[in-house]
């Protein structure tokens, strides 16, 4: 069963942050991932307006987007990231048919 990696990002410095986005695509892929969505502006239906950067990655199952996650070269991405950034980022299942 698929999984979706969610992520919200208030990106502080557009620079670094795109050192980091010029890092992950190569690093989702080694783990099966592809993005849904990558960074277009989101609109708000209900709730606060979202003016953060909204992510989504799909990989072929949870354990997958964990190992990406949890592998040497996000983290090292990561480092980057949180230099330019601050994130919130989720893993849910995606629902059986």
């Amino acid at each position: 069963m698929p999984a979706y990696l969610i992520a919200r990002v208030m990106v502080a410095n557009p620079d670094v942050y795109a050192d980091y986005t010029a890092l992950t695509p190569s690093i989702v892929k080694a783990y099966g991932g592809q993005f849904l969505s990558r960074g277009a502006p989101p609109i708000t239906l209900e709730g606060p307006e979202e003016d953060r950067r909204v992510v989504v990655v799909e990989f072929p199952d949870m354990a997958s987007a964990r190992a990406f996650y949890d592998s040497e070269a996000y983290q090292s991405a990561k480092a980057i990231r949180a230099t330019a950034s601050e994130a919130e980022f989720v893993i849910v299942a995606g629902a059986s048919a």
